[in-house]
């Protein structure tokens, strides 16, 4: 077993920590709660599943860039959220109600959303992509489905587990932090071949424009906009590196190409996470 694929190992296992923490801090109603506003709903499935494809598509193309980061923007930009981003979507002013509930119904709709939105782009690009509904299952139920229900039982049963959840959602943090920063070393002779050619400027203009559209189309709570925004913008990785892994592209270039989106988008969003999370405190978060 090479050292990538044990750091692959680690973030994973980082996910699935996170994804536990919080559902021993979960209630179900909150875990149901987009299901049962079908308005809010369509509007995240609008930002997330249909405009920030079209647009990063439309970005992608229109520019004459390494084909791997082409396609790993794109399957990024038809990937469910990220478990990890939970926290910050929470600490921009973001109500759990809405940040669990739209972690659990994008997982649960990307079986169905993510094959379908691939095959749509295959037609339009000639990517040869290929990814089966069971794939993305298979890392749907291993990094969010499960560890959330696991959370939700254990705190069904033991009620005392719940103050557990700080400890390991900070264990999986430092996982987090770890495993990223020693990915990032492993492929950092191929991401550098990737900054300078206007290739950082292209994913940040793709991250700040998914900011934009997840904020439009929150709908008329500010702490929806602020969660959408963060979630159309950052994307699940491991999801698009099994989007893009189906085209026969070099593995490592693919995957220096996601982390470097996963790196960019996280700085492009800090600006907007702190005015929204200022905005909030002050009680005055414009709609």
């Amino acid at each position: 077993m090479n050292l990538q694929k044990v750091l692959s190992m680690a973030l994973t296992a980082s996910i699935m920590l996170t994804v536990l923490g919080l559902g021993l801090t979960a209630t179900w109603p909150q875990v149901t709660s987009l299901l049962r506003r079908p308005t809010l709903l369509l509007r995240s499935l609008l930002s997330m599943n249909v405009l920030m494809p079209v647009v990063t598509a439309l970005v992608a193309t229109a520019f004459a860039f390494p084909f791997e980061v082409r396609l790993a923007l794109v399957a990024l930009a038809v990937s469910p959220v990220p478990p990890v981003l939970y926290k910050r979507q929470l600490g921009a002013g973001g109500t759990r109600a809405y940040v669990v509930g739209l972690l659990v119904a994008m997982a649960l709709l990307a079986i169905v959303l993510v094959p379908a939105s691939v095959w749509v782009l295959d037609r339009i690009y000639a990517a040869s992509f290929s990814v089966s509904p069971m794939a993305i299952a298979a890392i749907m139920l291993r990094t969010i489905l499960l560890p959330l229900a696991a959370g939700l039982l254990v705190r069904s049963v033991l009620p005392a587990a719940e103050k557990a959840s700080a400890h390991i959602i900070a264990l999986a943090g430092l996982l987090l932090v770890v495993g990223a920063a020693m990915l990032l070393y492993t492929l950092w002779p191929l991401t550098r071949q990737l900054i300078g050619n206007g290739t950082v400027l292209m994913m940040a203009v793709v991250a700040a424009l998914g900011l934009l559209i997840g904020h439009a189309l929150g709908g008329p709570e500010p702490p929806n906009r602020t969660a959408l925004a963060l979630a159309t913008c950052s994307r699940h990785p491991a999801v698009a590196f099994a989007i893009a892994s189906g085209t026969g592209a070099p593995a490592r270039s693919l995957l220096a190409a996601i982390l470097l989106y996963v790196v960019v988008s996280a700085i492009v969003s800090i600006p907007y996470g702190n005015w929204r999370a200022r905005r909030a405190a002050a009680g005055a978060v414009p709609a």
